[in-house]
């Protein structure tokens, strides 16, 4: 008589039940491993929109002033900082310089403050603007912001994104903006 019972190997082998927790089992740590990549790319795309808007913003901040105290740079200096909230602020570095063009128009800084990572630009010292930015005997607002933004998870991203962001912009009521410190 025949034994018509299947071996164990054969009936492991037929045996679909398992199939779908076995993909799973694979796909799954890739897919994680992609759903937190995609979520520290987003993070640190932000750090970079939060470090343009607060050299954006700083800029801004004394383009509109008549004059500049000391108080009025350090609560500008605040507000780059909070812009950047939650993220922390501890690798920030912002700078304000009003450049000045003389009547040749060689452009010189007329004053510089700056916070953080930064240091201040030399008053008086030369300095280099895009072509055409002002003319003879005028001056302009740049404001400098550096942002360091560390990867909290850093498996498929570098540890730390670096970004630069310059802005410059015309005074608005006086020129040049006059730096008054007491």
């Amino acid at each position: 008589m025949r034994d018509t019972r299947k071996s164990p190997i054969a009936r492991v082998a037929k045996d679909k039940r398992g199939v779908s927790a076995i993909e799973f089992a694979f796909i799954a740590p890739v897919l994680i491993l992609a759903y937190f990549g995609l979520a520290e790319l987003c993070g640190a795309m932000l750090a970079e929109r939060k470090a343009s808007h607060a050299a954006s913003a700083i800029g801004d901040l004394v383009a509109q002033a008549t004059s500049i105290h000391d108080s009025d740079i350090s609560n500008i200096f605040a507000i780059g900082g909070l812009i950047l909230a939650p993220d922390p602020s501890t690798t920030l570095g912002m700078r304000v310089t009003c450049v000045q063009a003389d009547s040749t128009g060689a452009t010189t800084v007329g004053w510089s403050d700056a916070s953080g990572t930064l240091t201040a630009n030399t008053k008086g010292s030369p300095i280099t603007i895009p072509a055409n930015m002002i003319g003879p005997s005028q001056s302009i607002i740049r404001s400098d912001v550096t942002y360091i933004y560390n990867v909290p998870v850093a498996y498929l991203l570098p540890s730390a994104f670096t970004y630069n962001e310059t802005f410059y912009l015309r005074p608005r009521l006086v020129d040049p903006i006059p730096r008054i410190s007491p």
